[in-house]
């Protein structure tokens, strides 16, 4: 599987931002999907996931309220979406996708995105 991200660049602070990453390759069936992000200096962290099957969203703390997480199953794509991009969501973003119900921490993630850059301007 191999697993495309793309939405990333250079916004303003309180401007809207759409990441999107697109699967393709073997037959495509995980079992969650996931967007997480390092900032600059900083370890690689949870941001959100969805459960591929009926769209249960789960969601880092600090992304509760700001950021939406959707997948569209016909496209093999998930999304990662917020309305008012602030400096601190200046990372790489990743998307991932885990194959096993174990859930969706770093570790139990089985493929990865190679990420693309959002940097958010004051």
């Amino acid at each position: 599987v191999q697993l495309q991200a793309s939405g990333g660049g250079l916004v303003q602070s309180g401007e809207s931002l759409r990441l999107s990453c697109a699967a393709s390759g073997q037959t495509f069936s995980p079992y969650y999907m996931g967007w997480y992000r390092q900032p600059p200096g900083k370890e690689r962290e949870f941001v959100a996931a969805v459960r591929w099957s009926d769209g249960e969203e789960y969601y880092a703390n600090s992304a509760k309220g700001r950021f939406t997480v959707s997948r569209d199953n016909a496209k093999n794509t998930v999304y990662l979406s917020t309305y008012s991009a602030r400096s601190d969501d200046t990372a790489i973003y990743y998307c991932a996708a885990s194959r096993n119900v174990r859930g969706f921490d770093i570790a139990h993630m089985n493929d990865w995105g190679k990420g693309t850059q959002v940097t958010v301007s004051s």
